[in-house]
Parts: structure tokens; sequence; C-alpha cells
């Protein structure tokens, strides 16, 4: 996985944009594995759709992997109690506290959940910036799976 990393950074670097091919950085904290799968499936509808999708996890990412991308997804689990409190995990707020996003790249945010997601996305937005009208989007999913709708969202975000 470092390898690829590495080789992903290097290309980057070498080659920044050789096409007109948009690319989106899908990053996410997951716990048991579902934020992941999501993760992977907006990667993978991104790729299908010719937009070169890199999803990396919070732990992996380098600041150099922001370059030249023009979408950028953040996702983590919904902690809190059921019903009441959701909120980011402390790793996946560092994280976000400390990243810097260019004025252009478009953003988005998704979880996963158990029962609801209340107010998750306020929170999440709380800790990523001061002014919340960067973020275009917000998905959710409950299993991890990329439903018709979110796909249709994913277009008008793209778009």
């Amino acid at each position: 996985m470092e390898r690829l990393i590495a080789l992903a950074l290097l290309q980057i670097k070498l080659f920044p944009r050789l096409t007109d091919m948009k690319q989106a950085l899908i990053i996410f904290q997951s716990r048991n594995g579902r934020t992941k799968k999501y993760a992977e499936k907006i990667g993978y509808y991104f790729n299908s759709l010719n937009i070169e999708a890199t999803v990396i996890s919070i732990e992996n990412f380098s600041k150099d992997l922001l370059i030249g991308a023009d979408y950028v997804l953040l996702g983590c689990w919904t902690q809190g109690t059921l019903l009441l409190n959701q909120r980011p995990e402390k790793n996946w707020i560092d994280f976000v506290k400390s990243l810097k996003l260019n004025k252009n790249q478009k953003v988005a945010l998704f979880t996963t959940y158990r029962i609801l997601t209340g107010s998750m996305f306020r929170n999440m937005k709380k800790y990523l910036f001061q002014d919340e009208e960067r973020v275009i989007m917000e998905l959710k999913s409950k299993d991890g799976k990329l439903t018709d709708t979110d796909k249709q969202r994913l277009l008008e975000f793209l778009n």
C-alpha cells in the first residue's frame, strides 16, 4: 500500500495534469469497514464517469494528493449515541482542521450511520470550514452501498 501511495505522489509531482481528465480525492475514516466500502463505491462510480478518483484513508493521506484534485470528498462514520450527539471521531476532527483546501475545489461530505445522522453534517462542517457554504453536497449510507439517488446527487455535484 505504501508503494502505491509513493507511486501516486511521484506521478502527481512529475505529471501534474497531462490530460483534461478531472480528478477526485476521496478521503475517509472508517471504524468497521462500512465507510471505507462507501468511499470505494464512490471512487468506482467516479472512475466509470472518466473521473480519476483516488480513495485513501486519513491515516495514509499525504497533502501532496490534494494537488490537482478538482473534487474533494471527506467521510467518516457517525459517532455518538444512537439518537443524539452525533459527531465525527477526534482523529477525523484533527485531520480536517489541518487540511488546506484550494478555494476552487468542490467539497462534499459523506458518512455512514446506524440509525440517524442527526447533527453529524453540521458538526463535520464546523470543524472543516468557517464558511459552511463551501460544502456543496452531503451523502449518507446505512450499509455502505451507493444507491441510484446517491449516483444522481454525485452527478449534480460534478456539474
